[in-house]
């Protein structure tokens, strides 16, 4: 984030990124209607959106870029998710997208907790981490992990993170947008909760030359059969020498990892 002062006038700037899923399993049901997961979160650095946050004499939220849907948008959520509790003056919150939309990139919940994120820091808050997370959790369940911001094993419905040593900064990450939309309940649909064989936490800590057949996104089995183009683009990452492929959270986005 980026703080500037223009004649008196001190606006932030935000680059809320996305993040990939590397392995995603279904684990159990829960009462609640959601669903228990294992997966890791690992940020893109290089893949993100624009958020410009203004004082202003009145609340106003505007957005370019890729379009999204009409509602109230979780950077305006956060707003007033902080607003109940502290007295922050009205913002000028001017959100470009560039994150794919339901891509399984988590570019909603990075811009809603980068929104928290720049208006503790705006406005001087002092809100500690821990509860800068709870502020998130209100907002979605991967919201939490873009307060951090580093790579995260997740259990729970993805709010219980546990950090791990991964490093993929000498990887290159190439990311495949199939332009279909697959939204969450479509993708839950196809889904049967199973304990996996091979616990994602053990497999994540072998070398990365291992994890292909062996870490796996439970949503592809069934998007994959209604959707043949996604496993032809999976097939196409490997084709092109990637050493590791798969598909992002639920759904759309796919990404190979490959060597420099």
């Amino acid at each position: 984030m980026i703080t500037f002062v223009v004649e008196n006038l001190i606006f932030m700037i935000l680059f809320p990124h996305a993040k990939i899923n590397i392995g995603l399993n279904v684990l159990s049901n829960r009462a609640d209607g959601y669903h228990n997961i294992s997966s890791v979160f690992y940020p893109l650095q290089d893949c993100c959106d624009i958020i410009e946050i203004t004082p202003s004499n009145h609340f106003y939220f505007e957005t370019t870029g890729i379009e999204i849907p009409k509602g109230e948008n979780l950077c305006e959520k956060a707003y007033h998710l902080l607003k109940k509790d502290f007295s922050i003056p009205p913002v000028h919150i001017h959100l470009h997208k560039k994150i794919p939309i339901g891509a399984g990139l988590g570019g909603g919940s990075s811009d809603a907790a980068f929104t928290l994120r720049g208006l503790n820091s705006l406005f001087a808050l002092d809100i500690r981490e821990e509860q800068m997370k709870k502020y998130a959790l209100k907002l979605g369940a991967d919201c939490p992990f873009f307060i951090q911001d580093k790579p995260k094993y997740v259990g729970g419905i993805g709010e219980i993170m546990t950090n791990i040593d991964l490093d993929l900064s000498e990887y290159e990450i190439r990311l495949i947008n199939p332009d279909i939309h697959i939204s969450t309940k479509e993708a839950y649909a196809g889904i049967s909760a199973q304990l996996p064989i091979n616990p994602l936490k053990k497999l994540i800590n072998t070398p990365i030359e291992n994890w292909k057949g062996k870490i796996q996104n439970d949503f592809e089995k069934s998007i994959f059969n209604k959707y043949p183009q996604f496993s032809e683009k999976k097939v196409k990452l490997y084709s092109e020498g990637a050493i590791y492929a798969a598909m992002s959270g639920s759904g759309s986005v796919l990404y190979g990892i490959f060597y420099r």
